[in-house]
């Protein structure tokens, strides 16, 4: 699988996890260059408080277009050290 926004690959790997919809990419995976730490934090019942990273990639910027959980309730540990995408970010195969 790949992550794909502004026609660069943002993360690549044969080991995502699917929940919800959504591929949840290995943090070894990520092209750790085109992201940026965020400060908006949320809220899943059953997966805990999810974190953000902005993306930036070649002068565009995408805010919070990646979250995951460091810490993941028990429900969500497969999700544990993975990031997901949304706001345009193309998951392909």
């Amino acid at each position: 699988m790949k992550a794909i926004w502004n026609n660069q690959v943002l993360a690549e790997s044969d080991d995502t996890v699917v929940i919800e919809n959504n591929h949840y990419f290995p943090v070894e995976s990520l092209n750790k260059e085109y992201f940026t730490d965020s400060n908006t934090k949320s809220t899943c019942p059953w997966k805990g408080v999810a974190s953000y990273y902005s993306l930036e990639v070649d002068g565009k910027s995408n805010h919070d277009a990646a979250w995951y959980y460091s810490d993941p309730k028990h429900a969500a540990l497969a999700i544990k050290g993975r990031v997901a995408f949304w706001k345009g970010v193309e998951v392909v195969d």
